[in-house]
């Protein structure tokens, strides 16, 4: 089984240039969870809504049109869907869609930005500490799998500037604690345990500066799995060939 995690900024805008083609055709999934969709349904294409072969579960933001939202999609029917973690400061804004399949949870989020204000990143740290204490409540009954875009780079190997960034979100030292905390309680990081050693594997590049043709660049998206699941993942991938957004896809295989 192949899981397929991407921050698409924008559902409509693969439309154009044939990205959502050459997504589809690039990666293969089996399950795919979209983040950053910035659209409801109503306002989707049929090729979004319903993608030959797959099951389409949306959770899209309530209070600001055009802003976050999440999309799963499955080849494979889920035994259940939840759509948030039950709270609502936190489900509001339609970053969460969580799948229950025979042997596992998968969680697809866009977790919080923390720009914007100390009020942003009161919010998201809030968010992480509630999302975590979620995941644990989900343990109990079986092993998770999240991915998404956590907005923050774990450690220096995870950006090309470190020292530059030591003070921006997303590098904040509380920000990378938090990351410390989900390994701690036995969650990890898939990508990072197969390529312990890999550097310049980025996920995310600022578009304005056109830092991806340099490739300068931040690895803020992930797949965490429960560590019963470590002997399973066979493959963690990062697919930088694939454009179409500021980030580029990536994926684990089961």
């Amino acid at each position: 089984m192949k899981i397929v995690s991407w921050n698409v900024n924008g559902l409509r805008s693969l439309a154009k240039n044939g990205y959502w083609e050459s997504f589809l055709k690039g990666t293969k999934p089996d399950i795919f969870c979209l983040q950053e969709t910035k659209a409801h349904p109503e306002q989707l294409s049929e090729k979004f809504l319903h993608p030959l072969g797959y099951s389409a579960f949306f959770s899209s933001c309530e209070i600001k049109k055009g802003y976050s939202g999440v999309a799963l999609y499955s080849k494979q029917e889920p035994l259940s869907v939840s759509y948030g973690m039950g709270i609502k400061e936190f489900d509001q804004e339609g970053r969460l869609v969580g799948a229950e399949y025979e042997d596992f949870w998968l969680l697809n989020v866009y977790f919080p930005n923390g720009g914007q204000g100390p009020h942003r990143l009161d919010y998201k740290m809030r968010f992480y500490d509630a999302f975590l204490e979620y995941c644990e409540r989900l343990r109990e009954k079986k092993p998770v799998i999240f991915c998404g875009d956590v907005n923050t780079a774990h450690e220096e190997i995870d950006l090309a500037r470190p020292k530059e960034n030591q003070k921006t979100t997303g590098f904040l030292p509380e920000e990378r604690a938090w990351i410390d905390e989900v390994i701690d309680a036995g969650y990890v990081d898939t990508f990072r345990h197969l390529h312990p050693h890999t550097k310049e594997a980025y996920t995310y590049w600022d578009l304005f500066t056109h830092a991806r043709d340099r490739n300068v660049g931040w690895r803020i998206d992930y797949f965490f799995a429960s560590s019963e699941l470590t002997k399973k993942i066979k493959k963690a991938e990062i697919h930088a060939d694939i454009y179409g957004s500021d980030h580029c896809p990536l994926s684990i295989t089961l």
